[in-house]
């Protein structure tokens, strides 16, 4: 019980060939090498560049308005009325 061998391997390696086609498989290398490429930077980082503060961070965020409380449950009940008199 050895494991996988050489011609068995060889074998694997035509059948996913065959199955994928090689433009197939040089483009998922390709997306492959690009992708640890990309965790590898994340991971140990770059010294030169400037990481950047959390105002940049909230500046990429969503712009959303904060209603106070009770102006929020207004507008929803105005919809609600709304809806209705549209059922109607």
């Amino acid at each position: 019980m050895g494991g996988i061998s050489i011609p068995q391997l060889l074998i694997i390696a035509v059948i996913v060939v065959l199955l994928f086609g090689t433009n197939k498989l040089r483009g998922l290398g390709s997306d492959l090498g690009a992708s640890i490429k990309g965790f590898k930077k994340a991971m140990y980082g770059d010294d030169d560049k400037k990481t950047p503060s959390n105002a940049d961070h909230t500046a990429q965020d969503a712009d959303f308005t904060t209603q106070p409380i009770a102006q929020s449950r207004q507008s929803e009940s105005e919809e609600s009325k709304s809806k209705n008199k549209e059922q109607v």
